[in-house]
């Protein structure tokens, strides 16, 4: 009986598309249900960087070991069906963490420079979608700045922001972006990351601005720097939206 056990076992993780899911960090982590009752469990890691586990699928965010504090030792993460990348800076580009989340049936979604950089990756850019499983889609729309003298930050039609559709339930993660025009397209969002730290990203006025255009039912500020939260929170009064503060510094 106990072998039989374990031949079951076996078999069941041999046919699963995801990994059985371990993470060493369980601090502020939320959970969201979709249409059919699956469970999506977010877990901040830092700056960019955050794991969504999507009933027991693995999808890592822009993960970095040293590229932003704290050090992250991602070989003590579960190994991720699915990492995405926004675009190819330090700060959410490292082939260190790749190489550390990756197992052999690991699929890299990134753009174009990222992916040269890598060597490797299945290159979205603005506008483009793809299937990652049959109730998993993940679309690419544009995150670029806007204001005089930061373009060159992050120009249009090089990076991307993501947003991730997991049986019926809509994520936006906006990569490093202002409150640019295209994000009034950006529809039906259950939850939302937006950034908040100039030059590179936002001021808390244009995450209010983006919150507005969005309009999330849950938003998490995340990159956000040396902004402090008290003005992050102050801007997005009024908005109806659940705002979550997370360790995303």
């Amino acid at each position: 009986m106990i072998l039989q056990q374990m031949i079951m076992v076996g078999l069941t993780a041999l046919l699963s598309n995801c990994a059985p899911a371990t993470n060493p960090n369980t601090n502020d982590m939320d959970t969201f249900k979709t249409k059919n009752g699956k469970s999506v469990t977010i877990t901040p890691i830092k700056h960019a960087s955050l794991e969504i586990n999507y009933d027991g699928c693995i999808i890592q965010v822009d993960p970095v070991v040293e590229g932003a504090l704290p050090k992250t030792d991602y070989s003590q993460w579960a190994k991720a069906d699915f990492i995405l990348i926004t675009h190819e800076h330090y700060d959410h580009l490292d082939a260190k963490a790749v190489a550390d989340l990756r197992k052999s049936s690991t699929r890299i979604v990134t753009n174009a420079n990222s992916a040269k950089i890598l060597g490797e990756g299945e290159v979205m850019a603005n506008g483009d979608t793809l299937r990652l499983a049959d109730d998993l889609m993940v679309y690419a729309v544009p995150a670029y700045n806007i204001t005089p003298g930061h373009t060159q930050f992050h120009p249009k039609n090089r990076d991307n922001g993501f947003i991730l559709e997991a049986d019926g339930l809509r994520l936006y993660i906006a990569g490093d972006t202002e409150d640019i025009e295209e994000m009034a397209e950006v529809k039906d969002i259950d939850v939302a990351f937006l950034p908040c730290n100039q030059p590179y990203t936002m001021t808390p006025a244009q995450l209010r601005h983006a919150a507005d255009m969005v309009k999330p039912r849950v938003l998490f500020p995340y990159h956000f720097g040396n902004t402090p939260v008290e003005a992050m929170t102050e801007a997005l009064e009024g908005t109806g939206i659940d705002v979550r503060i997370r360790s995303f510094q």
